[in-house]
């Protein structure tokens, strides 16, 4: 299957987890020997689950990857997994010695600090600061979290990935990229349930919108709110939304 999948048109992202070799490593390091030969651009996100096997057990396969890896997406406690023994405990240290295998973006994900994204450091004149307010000289990349009033955190981490994916294949820069992740981790986390407040694309400027904005919601899929509301059920048909209540529209008759 993933031979045919590479044979016709390449893909132009591989992503992979760290759930993915344990369900099948010989599949995962084909897939990344494919992605090489056809110039696939490699992402992975650590997402280590330590019910399924160990750090070391994880840190093994991970340091075999990296050699492929194009960008790679960690939280701050997975990233020292992907480096050796004795590797510094700094996040910005760690992040700086993958670039020498061949990495060329480490993106590390913050919970409800947002996420950073480490570089090769662009060059900027003298006395010139870098022109986006949280981009560091030395490469680092900072977006803050979107505020939202939170009510459930699972599936943040992967709706962060999905969103920055999603910017990637749209062609985005970096910023635009860790923009559109913290948006769609923020609507993850204002609804219970590992899916269920994920964006449609037509959503994704809603939570920059002022307060006092009135929104119809198109379907009972996408019942997010503006902050500080969020609904708490999953079955509420579209509503009229404010800053003040969320207000069930009329079911339409069958």
């Amino acid at each position: 299957m993933l031979d045919r999948a590479f044979a016709t048109t390449a893909p132009q992202v591989l992503h992979l987890i760290g759930i993915t070799p344990v369900l099948g490593r010989a599949a995962s390091t084909h897939a990344l020997h494919l992605a090489r030969e056809r110039e696939t651009t490699v992402c992975p996100d650590v997402n280590h689950r330590s019910r399924l096997w160990t750090a070391d057990q994880a840190s093994a396969v991970l340091r075999d990857w990296i050699p492929y890896v194009d960008i790679l997406i960690s939280s701050a406690d997975e990233l020292s997994l992907c480096l050796p023994p004795g590797s510094p405990a700094d996040i910005t240290a760690q992040a700086g010695q993958l670039p020498a295998a061949g990495v060329t973006e480490i993106v590390v994900k913050l919970g409800p600090d947002g996420a950073t994204s480490y570089t090769h450091p662009q060059p900027h004149p003298a006395n010139q600061r870098p022109c986006h307010p949280h981009h560091a000289i030395d490469g680092s990349l900072h977006q803050p979290a979107v505020p939202v009033q939170a009510v459930d955190p699972v599936g943040a981490g992967d709706a962060f990935v999905a969103g920055y994916l999603s910017a990637l294949l749209d062609g985005e820069g970096v910023v635009g990229r860790l923009e559109r992740g913290v948006t769609t981790g923020a609507f993850a986390v204002t609804f219970p349930g590992a899916w269920e407040g994920a964006p449609r694309r037509a959503e994704l400027h809603l939570l920059g919108a002022p307060p006092g904005t009135v929104v119809r919601w198109p379907t009972p899929f996408s019942p997010h709110v503006l902050p500080p509301f969020s609904p708490s059920r999953a079955n509420l048909w579209p509503c009229l939304v404010t800053n003040t209540a969320a207000v069930p529209a009329a079911r339409p008759s069958s």
